[in-house]
């Protein structure tokens, strides 16, 4: 009861709108799915992966039932994918999870899609943060983890999940480069929770994140210029508790709607299963 009066009172200062998305839900994911992380549709098609102390496959996803289609082991080290991008031909697996602040092997890999993978033609893409000049471990108290990546205008586009300033700051990197090139900072913005993922969809760009108090949001940006979303404030919308509707860390948005991902989360005598949600685009007008 006390939290939900915490969230009452930060989404009315803040003006969220309120939509929960209990509502919303399409189906209890595979136990293949219980840490995912990430969701992408590439040509029609909707995949998804595990986080760290995962093996590395890609899933398929049926987008109306949630159920698994089909499983592609990669033999692409996971140290921590966090995310998915995606281009006409190919997938971007981003592993570039860093909780404490001290990766200095930050990688995003290219993986050509057909009807398979092409995995004998990955290319692996190196990135490090200019700005970062302190490796020491702070374990979620640092401003250079990231779980949330889009592909546009010929380039990936990095969206920080920053522990400290409860901000995300929106990077460039150039995925013909695969020397070890710096990140192009673009500018910051004050979401007020952590990013877990990021989607871009006919000159909007929607993020969605969590507070540590459990609380899930969704900010939709337009699009003021080519590539700039952060000159004007988004419109956000307050999801519900992690407590109840899992850790959301995989959203796409495709013609039909926004597409939510949580993975499973036990805490005290609370436990979310890994759910599949499904908005359209009329419910967030």
């Amino acid at each position: 009861m006390i939290a939900f009066f915490c969230v009452l009172n930060i989404s009315a200062q803040q003006r969220y709108d309120w939509l929960k998305i209990n509502r919303f839900r399409v189906a209890h994911l595979s136990d293949s799915l219980k840490e995912n992380s990430g969701l992408e549709f590439i040509n029609g098609r909707l995949f998804t992966l595990n986080d760290s102390g995962n093996p590395s496959d890609l899933f398929e996803i049926d987008e109306v039932s949630g159920k698994l289609k089909k499983v592609f082991p990669t033999n692409i080290k996971n140290i921590d994918w966090e995310a998915l991008a995606a281009d006409s031909a190919n997938l971007y697996i981003a592993d570039f999870g860093n909780n404490e602040g001290t990766r200095k092997d930050l990688a995003i890999y290219k993986v050509p899609v057909t009807d398979s993978l092409a995995l004998n033609s990955v290319q692996k893409i190196s990135f490090f943060y200019p700005e970062q000049q302190d490796f020491f471990p702070k374990p979620l108290n640092n401003n250079f983890d990231a779980e949330a990546i889009i592909f546009l205008n010929g380039k990936l586009h990095i969206f920080t999940k920053e522990w400290q300033s409860k901000a995300t700051t929106h990077y460039i990197i150039n995925p013909e480069i695969t020397e070890n090139q710096p990140a192009q900072k673009i500018k910051s913005f004050n979401t007020g929770f952590t990013v877990s993922d990021a989607a871009y969809f006919a000159g909007r760009l929607y993020l969605v994140g969590y507070t540590k108090k459990t609380e899930v949001f969704l900010s939709i940006f337009s699009e003021t210029e080519q590539g700039i979303f952060f000159n004007k404030n988004p419109k956000t919308f307050y999801l519900g508790s992690a407590l109840k509707i899992g850790q959301i860390e995989g959203l796409a948005v495709n013609e039909k709607g926004i597409y939510l991902a949580g993975e499973e989360l036990i805490f005290s005598i609370f436990k979310a299963k890994p759910y599949l949600y499904f908005i359209s685009h009329e419910k967030i007008k």
